[in-house]
């Protein structure tokens, strides 16, 4: 039964990291495609801190993916090596996670007082 809860924790972490791969291209797609249109001067331009807010908001969602990941697999039986190593991971993402929240709230206040 433990073997089984392994391998469904391995494809469920697997699964996590390429949704957030995903979800960073997206993003990726989506600024590049921005910047583009921000020198064809369509209607809806989208200002650089627009887009920096939209790519941010899907980093930190991307991130929070990852952070589940690395818990799923060590999940199941982790030594204290894995647990350290997770324990490295989660505080650099976290941190990394917090520091972007406050920036992408810092950037709305701006585009909020501006309109």
């Amino acid at each position: 039964m433990e073997e089984i809860a392994k391998i469904v924790t391995v494809y469920i972490s697997h699964t996590l990291e390429i949704i957030s791969a995903l979800v960073i291209a997206a993003a990726l797609l989506q600024l590049v495609l921005n910047y583009f249109r921000s020198f064809a001067g369509g209607k809806k331009n989208v200002t650089a801190e627009e887009a920096r807010v939209k790519f941010g908001s899907s980093v930190a969602v991307a991130l929070e993916l990852l952070l589940g990941a690395d818990v799923l697999a060590t999940a199941v039986a982790p030594s204290w090596n894995d647990l350290g190593k997770l324990a490295a991971i989660a505080t650099i993402r976290t941190i990394l996670n917090y520091f972007l929240e406050r920036e992408l709230k810092h950037m709305r206040q701006i585009e909020n007082s501006v309109a």
